[in-house]
């Protein structure tokens, strides 16, 4: 690793120190010791134990369920960090919570993705890295540096591998009409055609009509989204492509598995052959599935934050 004249620290809070440790094993160096606990009441304590002077510390922190708590922690490292005179901190955010409240939807309601902007900067981030942003306006939010890194390479390279580039008999899938971009993308670089499960309700109070465009008949399908939470529109989106498009099997992946609720079973329950995830939220048990797969995204991080250390460009990591 180069050196320029600061030294490295990664700490990690309490919500994936499992990434935290695959990152810093793969930089050549040790997770930083803290400690975070909280007291009787609830509240949260952080102990640091080894000095950040002038060092260029990262911190790792998905903000997943316990949402709240995640953040807070996220929030009082930065700020001993900052009051302990680290040189620089970077809040290493692989899934940013709230960042599905990004605009006004309706009267009255609040844009939490920037609440959570404002909180991170005031409390003394000096930057962000994190990886598919929900809306990737977000970015916009801050007025300190953001690298939303893309998952997607790592599933391109996936399927690649698993069923080769550009199979004729496979198509990229969105699974409703706003995540069409994203799902774009990713078929472009697998060489596959795109369709659209475009749902609507004819009118109030009816069963939500599902129609494919797009042929999919007697295709394998991948269904590409960023998040998976109940997976309400993921497995009803793979059972209008078999039932209405006459797909021939449906795989499904996303960046992160926040799979709240129902969300297990119903996976369990549906056509999807195969559940493809990254690890930036917490793996769960695998006896809970056979069908949820995890790959890993500590090497990109790893590349991310030691291209940042050593003010190198990481566009790189985009392409």
């Amino acid at each position: 690793m180069i050196s320029h004249g600061k030294d490295i620290k990664v700490f990690s809070g309490n919500s994936n120190p499992k990434l935290a440790e695959e990152i810093c094993k793969l930089m050549g160096t040790k997770l930083s010791e803290a400690e975070v606990g909280t007291f009787s009441d609830g509240e949260i304590f952080v102990s640091l134990y080894e000095t950040v002077r002038g060092s260029d510390v990262f911190v790792v922190q998905s903000t997943c369920t316990p949402v709240n708590n995640n953040l807070m922690e996220l929030l009082i490292m930065i700020d001993a960090l900052k009051r302990a005179s680290a040189g620089r901190i970077t809040a290493v955010i692989p899934y940013y919570g709230y960042a599905r409240q990004d605009r006004k939807a309706k009267a009255r309601d609040p844009i939490t993705a920037k609440l959570v902007a404002n909180m991170l900067t005031a409390a003394g981030a000096d930057r962000v890295l994190t990886m598919d942003l929900h809306a990737s306006q977000i970015q916009g939010f801050f007025d300190i540096p953001v690298d939303n890194l893309a998952g997607n390479p790592i599933f391109v390279d996936y399927y690649a591998k698993k069923f080769g580039e550009g199979c004729e008999n496979m198509m990229v899938v969105s699974p409703d009409v706003g995540s069409v971009a994203r799902a774009r993308a990713f078929a472009q670089k697998l060489h596959m055609n795109l369709a659209i499960v475009d749902k609507r309700r004819q009118k109030a109070n009816s069963c939500e009509v599902m129609n494919v465009i797009g042929d999919v008949r007697d295709k394998d399908c991948i269904l590409f989204d960023d998040m998976v939470d109940t997976g309400g529109s993921l497995c009803n989106a793979a059972k209008a492509l078999v039932e209405v498009g006459g797909a021939k099997s449906v795989h499904a992946c996303a960046s992160h598995g926040v799979l709240s609720g129902p969300a297990i079973d119903r996976i369990n329950d549906s056509v999807i052959t195969e559940l493809a995830l990254l690890d930036t939220i917490p793996a769960i048990d695998p006896k809970k599935s056979s069908k949820i797969k995890y790959l890993p995204v500590a090497p990109m991080f790893a590349e991310a934050i030691e291209r940042i250390y050593q003010e190198v460009s990481i566009s790189k990591l985009f392409r």
